[in-house]
């Protein structure tokens, strides 16, 4: 445990440290350089930021051959990108293609809604 004359001189230390440290900027103070800079370097200063390709519209996925698998029967559907727009529109949703994708071709029939049809896997 420091003592009592060990704290106060580390304090005095810290005192003086920080009036030698350049002040805050005031709010009408023009933006550093540096700071500038590192905001352009930032990654998300490129554009939109990137969202889940199953959250896209066909026209804004960059891939030519999209693809979605089943978790429950490992069954893979591919499709490319200029037959789906051909057949669903380019504003329509990957998820909403690939749901109905599987779903067309689905084996695993149980009668139960809630269990019905194949499950999305969109990480692939």
């Amino acid at each position: 445990m420091p003592s009592r004359k060990q704290v106060d001189r580390l304090a005095g230390i810290a005192e003086q440290q920080r009036r030698a440290s350049a002040p805050d900027p005031a709010p009408s103070d023009p933006i550093p350089d540096a700071l500038w800079q590192s905001l352009l370097d930032d990654p998300r200063a490129a554009g939109k930021p990137k969202q889940p390709i199953h959250q896209c519209r066909l026209a804004d996925i960059q891939r030519h051959m999209l693809r979605v698998e089943c978790s429950r029967c490992s069954r893979i559907v591919e499709m490319q990108k200029a037959e789906a727009i051909r057949y669903f529109g380019a504003d329509a949703s990957w998820k909403n293609v690939g749901r109905r994708l599987l779903d067309q071709t689905c084996t695993n029939r149980t009668g139960r809604h809630e269990e019905d049809g194949c499950w999305p896997n969109w990480s692939t």
